[in-house]
């Protein structure tokens, strides 16, 4: 499992009075202390404010604004926060998590997945406490509620990737034991459904979801249920398989990964405001990349598909299978600039600012520029 360097905590917080006892974020032993620690993240991060906060500042005055809701890192300074944790994945997890065209390797995984999968295990710790103290006060013993992160942004854009090492890395910490991961493509309408209701050119905008199924389901994980059910989803045949689901048994952490999954509430049919997803989010992530980069990444993934998924007989898209790479190109760029790029555009990329934490890759696909929302 991970486990950090032993640098001793900050010091006692003057403020706090209740003491905070369990697994120690950074001796990674058991302790009893009073700091939260989250507060020990920041005092990581401001030990480097200085140039963190002009890097922010220079950024943001170019923009004509002062003040900003999120702290700008750079890889760097980023991949310093997690310096000598221990590497839990080898060689053999990079290549099994690794997606279509996406290059994982081991420096990103040290430089990024670290620093990160230690921040969220500060998070769920945080939250253990806040459920302390809520039962403390409310003078019973409740079940704490799972942990449940948001990860979202655009097709290609790599988020998949993203949640499988998420859910593989939290695993490996004392806590979290069990992870688990959902995809928003088992809340599509079916295609029949889709085709009924004219909406088969616009898989994956908002409207071809089964959005009050998905509320359901992740407000009974955050319920505390014991069981719940989502429906499958095949990429091959590229709609819902009948008669078979996938089961969460309490977990730890979820992970909920989608396109829209940080999309605002919907104004109800009685003028009140609805539930939005995030509203059962107690961590969200955004991947986030320059629309040209993730056109040419869902370009690059659609031509070599070709010869896996686009292969296989019972593939919705076996009719793609032969394409010329001039061909593949057209089709893909078609389907891109028809379907993906207005999705983008209207619906994924305004959810942006609404994250806890925003990921920015370059044209490489690694990941370049953090901005973590201020606490």
């Amino acid at each position: 499992m991970p486990r950090e360097p032993d640098v001793g905590h900050p010091g006692p917080d003057p403020g706090q009075t209740a003491e905070h006892i369990g697994f120690c974020a950074s001796s990674g032993r058991a302790c009893s202390h009073k700091i939260c620690p989250l507060f020990i993240l920041y005092f990581r991060i401001s030990q480097r404010r200085g140039r963190i906060s002009r890097v922010t500042l220079q950024r943001n005055e170019a923009n004509g604004d002062s003040s900003s809701p999120f702290v700008e890192l750079d890889r760097q300074t980023w991949s310093r926060l997690g310096a000598q944790m221990e590497q839990p994945l080898n060689e053999e997890d990079i290549i099994r998590l690794r997606g279509l065209g996406d290059p994982l390797d081991m420096k990103e995984i040290r430089e990024v997945y670290l620093p990160l999968s230690r921040l969220l295990h500060l998070y769920v710790q945080a939250s253990q406490q806040l459920h302390a103290a809520t039962t403390t006060f409310l003078g019973e013993q409740t079940q704490r509620t799972p942990f449940v992160i948001g990860v979202a942004g655009s097709v290609a854009v790599g988020k998949s990737t993203i949640a499988r090492v998420l859910r593989e890395m939290l695993r490996r910490w004392p806590g979290t034991p069990n992870v688990e991961l959902i995809t928003t493509d088992g809340f599509l309408y079916p295609l029949a459904e889709l085709k009924r209701r004219h909406l088969l050119e616009r898989k994956g905008f908002p409207e071809s979801y089964d959005r009050r199924a998905l509320l359901r389901f992740v407000s009974a994980i955050k319920g505390g249920a014991e069981e719940v059910r989502a429906p499958w989803y095949s990429h091959v045949t590229y709609d819902i398989v009948p008669d078979k689901e996938v089961v969460v048994r309490r977990p730890d952490v979820l992970i909920v990964e989608g396109l829209n999954v940080l999309a605002p509430a919907r104004p109800r049919q009685d003028g009140r405001q609805g539930l939005a997803l995030s509203d059962f989010f107690d961590f969200s992530i955004y991947v986030d990349a320059k629309t040209s980069y993730i056109e040419d990444w869902y370009v690059d993934r659609f031509r070599k598909l070709r010869s896996t998924a686009f292969a296989q007989p019972e593939s919705y898209f076996h009719r793609y299978a032969t394409l010329s790479d001039a061909e593949a190109e057209a089709t893909a760029r078609g389907i891109w600039k028809r379907i993906n790029e207005p999705n983008l555009e209207e619906n994924v990329l305004p959810t942006r600012g609404r994250a806890q934490l925003v990921l920015t890759k370059d044209a490489d696909h690694s990941i370049r520029r953090m901005l973590l929302r201020k606490v």
